[in-house]
């Protein structure tokens, strides 16, 4: 039975969750309303024999073009959704889980959420490869998942278990490398120049990526406030209504205005 302290304050998570919600989904709504019809190539590479070289040549083809617009929106309106369940029919399980120090539903939502700001980002920085964007939504999908793991995992041990933590810092870093390469590529061989607001993109989404593995090692270590799990997930609420209000008005202004 959870005392009435405990009580109080999963109450509290409770509006504080329904509020995420609805800023979330406001913001959603403001970026489909407000933004252009921006949009970008997904392309596909294959090769083709060439009858006059006798040799094959690479080939490229435009499958389709993707609204930047449809992406922010997506990000947006999938935390909407999750904060709006977990305050309302998952709220039980939730508030039962947040008890023994875990929380899946967060897990899930960032699956999506953050494999889909990940692609965001690797598109306005040249990454227009259909194949390349599968592999950086997977391995950001890969990567929250064994924050999943992790917190499962450690359900059942006298000692933290970090190997879920590495194995997915391990896959989340990957695609920061990847676009990181896009953009000395670019700076060395193109003839452009990458917009100044993709850099502060790449830089400050980077920092609110590794400050949601910073809470889980204070939560796991237990540091000061973060004794308290529920002060972890109040922090990981917050981190993420930053980060994607972050890059939601930076790519807004970017490239996004009428």
């Amino acid at each position: 039975m959870k005392d009435s302290n405990i009580q109080q304050r999963l109450q509290k998570l409770k509006v504080f969750n329904l509020a995420m919600a609805g800023l979330h989904a406001i913001q959603a709504l403001a970026i489909a309303w407000l933004s252009s019809d921006f949009a970008l190539p997904v392309n596909a590479s294959y090769l083709e024999f060439d009858p006059s070289s006798q040799g094959l040549v690479l080939m490229n083809t435009e499958l389709f073009s993707l609204p930047l617009a449809w992406l922010i929106f997506a990000f947006l309106a999938i935390s909407s959704i999750a904060h709006l369940a977990i305050a309302t029919v998952y709220r039980q399980k939730y508030e039962s889980n947040l008890v023994k120090g875990i929380n899946k539903a967060r897990w899930y939502e960032y699956s999506l959420s953050a494999s889909i700001m990940m692609v965001a980002i690797a598109m306005l920085v040249g990454i227009y490869d259909i194949g390349s964007l599968i592999m950086v939504f997977a391995l950001v999908a890969i990567m929250n998942l064994c924050g999943l793991i992790m917190e499962v995992h450690n359900q059942t041990t006298k000692k933290t278990n970090w190997i879920s933590f590495n194995i997915g810092s391990l896959a989340g870093i990957v695609p920061w490398i990847v676009v990181g390469l896009y953009f000395w590529v670019s700076s060395s061989y193109g003839t452009g120049e990458i917009p100044t607001f993709v850099y502060w993109i790449y830089g400050s989404i980077f920092v609110f990526f590794n400050s949601f593995a910073i809470n889980m090692i204070l939560q796991y270590r237990k540091v000061g406030k973060w004794h308290d799990y529920i002060y972890g997930e109040r922090t990981y609420i917050v981190l993420s209504l930053v980060a994607k209000s972050a890059l939601a008005w930076q790519v807004y202004g970017g490239t996004l205005q009428p």
